[in-house]
């Protein structure tokens, strides 16, 4: 399936264009690698590659440091988010997971328990006859009186 969307960490922009985009000087682009605080892509060859992303990270970086922030310190603060990024990323892949999950599943189980003990699953919809004694149980539910 082709994505009408971008990817934004798709490592596209050498690093003359990156410094361009983000504002700096592409020495500045190299240290900020050698540290570990923008650390772009690179091509077979080596070569720098930037991504939408990572050009959001060097401005965010300016910002901040032009508020007096240190490096350590916006360091710490990509990485963490960077880890609530991936998070966000594996909460969706769950929930659509969950969501093709509940719409593969046929409706509501529901089991009774017949006269002699067996367990008899009860198509949804049926009606039980209320002579018969049995306990009807869902999955998930609990009982009230634990």
């Amino acid at each position: 399936m082709i994505s009408s969307q971008p990817d934004e960490d798709a490592p596209v922009f050498a690093i003359a264009v990156a410094a361009e985009l983000a504002g700096m000087h592409p020495q500045t682009l190299r240290q900020y690698d050698r540290i570990g605080l923008v650390v772009p892509g690179r091509t077979r060859g080596g070569s720098r590659r930037y991504s939408a992303h990572n050009i959001e990270q060097l401005r965010e970086v300016a910002r901040m440091s032009a508020e007096g922030m240190s490096l350590p310190a916006i360091a710490r603060l990509l990485e963490l988010e960077e880890d609530v990024r991936m998070l966000r990323r594996r909460v969706a892949e769950l929930e659509a997971a969950l969501r093709t999950e509940r719409e593969n599943r046929p409706g509501v189980r529901v089991f009774a328990a017949g006269a002699t003990g067996q367990v008899i699953p009860v198509p949804s919809g049926r009606r039980i006859r209320r002579s018969t004694e049995i306990v009807l149980w869902r999955p998930g539910s609990r009982d009230e009186s634990d």
